[in-house]
């Protein structure tokens, strides 16, 4: 099976594409690969079956695998109850590339065990990086010459390339993995890590990729990776209309793209769907409890904690809800624990590291925080949010030039995300680079400011710079967006505003507008005493004759829909998202 038959987006014969599935999926369950052989059976399970005639017979025996079918049939069943040991001592000196390849993946697997076994009790899993799994040197030696030899098959060349990756030697691993999808590129895993290899784009169009219809699910989840949510959107479509509109698979991933775009409502809608579909399932709800946080929905976040805590209390993603929600009541202690107990289950859980970061941050253990928030970043570069957690942590410690360099990390990664550009401007300000200040502000203006913060950050800028018309034009627009989208009139700086506003248009004369905008003042509890004194300077001038100035540019006019008669309805606003996502 050194071809996968089919060319690259052609689906034209589900059968074919089923055929190849139900082969690799048992193929990988032979070799213990259990994610692979699953991932595999979904996507089959979600196409049409197959009839008896059609269906693909058991894969011929060679010489070798005759002879060494009694030892691995053994080693098999010990490898299947995690006694990896004894697995290995039982296949040395096997020939066949089955038992080759279960011998050194036992060998692999002990010594990951061994590792975690030594960390789980004598340390916390902050430290839990430090200690190294003792069979990968000898592992990636026996590997070398066997590839050196070209004796490895698909399987064989991604268990090396996973023995590089461990050993951090990325650019050799990345080769590997290349190479074990053109050998066999059915094998899901293979495309797996090649995917938490590649940090960007650039990198992606460097890569000799074998023209199969597995390249596309790759694609799709590449793009989601690397935030490139639109085009993922477009492969994951393209793959429904392809005929996996069953596929769970698919669901999840573009429920988990929703995510990353913030659009908390058409994931929340597809997590749920996907529930009912799938009750039982654990993956990815973790991000579906992110959803629920960020909406802070109480009820239904407990419900999934005890759901899924019924169904299998010690997986990773179940502790990271019940971590979400304690963290939700406040109880970021009991959080923090869970996020521990995850990282115990699972060292390398990106989202936990990230989540425990956030509980730090809020217990203010800054120091914890940041190894936290480190700890994430070794695991995945591309977590946006431990980069931008670190700069909200050196941030509290008074580092701005750390921060600079954190937030610019996180901008890279969300060019985007309107609170990064925020965040960075802050930076900017607080280093007195003004200029760049105003730059990054206008950006997250310009992009779709989640906070609506970032006019008012640059009117302040221009207020600091006595550029008076291009403040008050910010704070018009800032007005503007705050009730076009009915958003709750009692926002923060809607007062510092109309007082910037009213004074503004006291200064040049334009009465009628420094009224309205004095009237409006009245309605704040911290600027009232203020827009009623302007509102008697202005009675007072107008008594002795002043008339109103016509010399100032239109632009700068209140409009008509803020008069002060004119009160803006209140719907429920599109972007009133929580400002952090867990």
């Amino acid at each position: 099976m050194a071809a996968a038959g089919l060319c690259g987006g052609d689906f034209s014969d589900l059968r074919e594409v089923k055929k190849q599935l139900l082969r690799v999926a048992e193929r990988s369950r032979e070799r213990g690969l259990q994610h692979s052989g699953k991932w595999a059976s979904e996507l089959a399970f979600a196409l049409d079956p197959l009839p008896l005639s059609e269906l693909p017979p058991p894969p011929a025996l060679t010489e070798e695998d005759a002879r060494d079918l009694d030892a691995y049939t053994l080693a098999k069943s010990y490898f299947d109850l995690k006694e990896y040991d004894r697995a290995a001592y039982f296949l040395r000196g096997c020939k066949s590339q089955k038992a080759y390849f279960l011998y050194m993946y036992s060998r692999y697997l002990s010594g990951e065990k061994k590792k975690d076994d030594e960390t789980v009790d004598s340390l916390g899993p902050l430290e839990k990086g430090q200690v190294k799994n003792e069979a990968l040197r000898e592992l990636r030696v026996e590997l070398s010459k066997k590839h050196k030899a070209r004796e490895l098959d698909g399987f064989g060349l991604y268990l090396y390339g996973v023995v590089l990756r461990k050993l951090d030697l990325v650019k050799e691993a990345i080769d590997v993995f290349v190479e074990a999808t053109h050998v066999l590129p059915l094998h899901w895993g293979a495309w797996l890590e090649l995917c938490n290899l590649i940090t960007d784009k650039e990198m992606l169009k460097f890569l000799s990729l074998p023209d199969t219809w597995m390249k596309e699910f790759f694609l799709a989840h590449i793009y989601t990776e690397l935030q490139l949510i639109e085009e993922a959107l477009q492969k994951y479509q393209s793959l429904i209309d392809a005929g996996f509109s069953k596929s769970t698979y698919i669901i999840s991933q573009i429920a988990v793209a929703y995510h990353n775009i913030r659009d908390i409502d058409k994931a929340l809608s597809i997590f749920n769907e996907l529930r009912k579909q799938d009750p039982y399932r654990i993956e990815n709800m973790d991000t579906f409890s992110n959803l629920l946080y960020v909406r802070s929905m109480k009820p239904e976040l407990s419900y999934l904690a005890h759901n899924l805590c019924e169904i299998d209390k010690y997986r990773v993603e179940t502790c990271c809800v019940i971590g979400n929600y304690y963290s939700l009541r406040s109880q970021h202690e009991k959080a923090a624990l869970y996020f521990q107990r995850a990282l115990k289950l699972n060292p390398r859980y990106l989202g936990a590291w990230t989540l425990m970061g956030h509980e730090y941050m809020e217990m203010k253990n800054t120091s914890a925080a940041i190894q936290a928030y480190r700890h994430a970043i070794e695991v995945n570069k591309r977590d946006y949010r431990a980069w931008y957690g670190l700069g909200q942590t050196y941030e509290i410690l008074k580092m701005p030039f750390y921060c600079l360099y954190y937030y610019r990390r996180a901008h890279q990664l969300r060019p985007n995300d309107s609170r990064m550009l925020v965040a960075l401007g802050e930076c900017y300000e607080k280093l007195n680079q003004l200029v760049e200040a105003k730059k990054c502000y206008w950006r997250a203006y310009a992009v779709g400011d989640v906070e609506k913060m970032a006019l008012v950050k640059l009117a302040k800028l221009h207020e600091q710079l006595n550029e008076s018309e291009q403040a008050a034009q910010c704070y018009i627009k800032y007005i503007q967006d705050i009730y076009s989208c009915g958003e709750i009139v009692e926002h923060l700086e809607v007062s510092t505003a109309f007082r910037y506003l009213a004074q503004y248009y006291f200064k040049c004369k334009l009465w009628d507008e420094a009224s309205a905008c004095a009237q409006k003042c009245c309605a704040f509890n911290d600027t009232r005493e203020e827009g009623k004194a302007l509102l008697r300077q202005i009675l007072q001038l107008r008594n002795q004759g002043e008339t109103s100035s016509t010399d100032i540019a239109a632009p700068f006019f209140l409009p008509a829909s803020l008069s002060a008669n004119n009160t803006p309805t209140r719907r429920v606003s599109p972007l009133n998202l929580s400002s952090v996502t867990p």
